[in-house]
């Protein structure tokens, strides 16, 4: 399973690009907007550091902004993915941008359904959000786990991108399913990282080492 960071500060992406955790990032408006730069400014500076798949998602919704965005975003780097609303503007341009070689992510899927249109419209990538179904009351990891069998039953190239990851418990569910990728914040990559026996095993074991040299 990859995992791809979802923030713009290039500060935190950077830390983790040096432990071997990032293997790509997830941005939309909301979180370039903390950043205070415009767009194009932001995802430079970010692929700066970042070699796998980056996601800048076009504010624009009607298909000839869509397509005006995309085309100057994949200026920034080969591995610019456009990020596409799940609407009939958006599955329209994934199929224009795939005939010029730009790379897309579908987003905002709350559905199999969603999901499987998705991948017939041509996007290199479908983003399911878990947190925001489990939110109305269903199973957002068991909604992906669906998409994964019907991925894999038709042996669908699409990769599945998982979203609003809340828990490290949502990661491993994912991963039980199969699903390739999840787009995780920096809180819950911290928490997957740290585990209360970890620090008491480290602890013991410097108290026991300072205990023989007294």
């Amino acid at each position: 399973m990859q995992i791809y960071l979802d923030t713009a500060n290039v500060s935190e992406i950077k830390e983790y690009v040096e432990l071997g955790l990032c293997d790509g990032v997830t941005t939309n408006p909301s979180i370039l907007a903390k950043e205070g730069k415009d767009i194009v400014t932001a995802i430079s500076a970010i692929a700066k550091v970042v070699s796998g798949p980056i996601n800048v998602e076009p504010i624009a919704t009607d298909f000839d902004g869509i397509i005006k965005e995309a085309e100057e975003y994949s200026k920034i780097g080969n591995n610019i993915v456009i990020k596409l609303p799940m609407i009939k503007e958006g599955l329209k341009a994934a199929g224009v941008l795939k005939k010029k070689k730009i790379m897309t992510s579908i987003t905002l899927v709350f559905s199999p359904s969603q999901a499987l249109i998705a991948a017939k419209a041509g996007a290199d990538f479908v983003i399911p959000f878990v947190g925001r179904v489990d939110d109305g009351g269903a199973c957002g990891t068991d909604m992906v786990a669906q998409i994964a069998r019907i991925y894999s039953n038709y042996d669908i190239k699409t990769k599945i991108l998982a979203a609003s990851i809340r828990v490290p418990m949502h990661v491993i569910d994912l991963a039980l399913a199969g699903v390739d990728i999840v787009s995780v914040p920096k809180s819950v990559l911290e928490v997957m990282i740290k585990h209360p026996y970890t620090d008491a095993g480290i602890k013991k074991f410097l108290e026991d080492w300072n205990k023989k040299k007294t």
